[in-house]
């Protein structure tokens, strides 16, 4: 079994997106796996406190991401797989933080986080009404409504759709990714139309799922702007964590990648 090789001390290597680098006022980073304080299985830049990792490293970890960012708190939600949205003016310790997949907040100095291992972390902003938000957004919360209910959060802060942009970050892609016909069967009883995101696999009866493209064709059906980073996480071990691929290795367990966002 193979790890990445130690990235621990290095400096952050975030990636950025131009569709939200442009924005005025506002910073965002979708954070790798470099330039944390992790070992092992989590190396380097975990920032999962539901991990099995040592908690005062994430806390280093988190620190570190802060500090990049330049704001007062670094937030994220206790994420499971829904489609609700919380707005908020205030921070919240790590260990109050509330059920939720996504946040929004017009604070300037709050960092909205969205934390994931494989599934899409979407970043969002209207710099006109100085709104901004963060989502988490598996297939059950894409499907679901995750997105629209950010769009909508950020609507009764102030925000507007037609000025609202969305840039979806390191994902598993459609190369990687593959369903059995129970999913694909829950997503076209949902819309036929979602057919056109599967792909035949080498498997019978299975699919290659394109969350990627389902995710930005959902944000851009819901009247927004929105493009996509195009990096796969399970095919970049050195740069991303990996629930699948920690599950095809038959690893314990796997850090989380960290995507913020943030008013100046």
């Amino acid at each position: 079994m193979s790890h990445p090789p130690d990235t621990a001390g290095t400096l952050l290597e975030p990636i950025t997106h131009p569709l939200l680098g442009e924005l005025p006022g506002i910073k965002h980073a979708f954070f790798t796996r470099r330039g944390g304080v992790s070992g092992g299985i989590y190396n380097s830049l975990n920032s999962g406190l539901g991990s099995r990792d040592d908690p005062q490293k994430v806390l280093e970890n988190r620190e570190r991401m802060r500090a990049h960012m330049g704001g007062t708190h670094l937030l994220t939600v206790y994420q499971h797989h829904s489609e609700l949205c919380v707005r908020t003016e205030a921070p919240w310790q790590p260990q109050a933080a509330p059920r939720a997949d996504a946040l929004v907040t017009r604070t300037p100095g709050l960092i909205a986080c969205a934390q994931a291992a494989d599934c899409g972390p979407i970043l969002f902003a209207d710099p006109d009404a100085r709104v901004v938000g963060a989502a988490h957004a598996g297939w059950k919360g894409a499907l679901y409504g995750v997105l629209e209910a950010t769009i909508e959060a950020m609507e009764a802060e102030g925000a507007n759709r037609s000025r609202i942009v969305a840039v979806l970050g390191p994902s598993i892609s459609k190369a990687a990714y593959e369903v059995g016909p129970e999913f694909i069967d829950r997503f076209t009883s949902a819309a036929p139309s979602n057919a056109r995101y599967f792909s035949p696999s080498k498997r019978s009866g299975h699919a290659m799922f394109d969350l990627q493209g389902y995710t930005v064709d959902r944000l851009r059906a819901a009247g927004i702007t929105a493009q996509m980073v195009g990096r796969c996480t399970y095919s970049e071990p050195d740069l991303f964590f990996s629930y699948r691929r920690t599950t095809h290795r038959g690893e314990p367990d796997h850090g989380r990648l960290a995507s913020a966002i943030m008013l100046t």
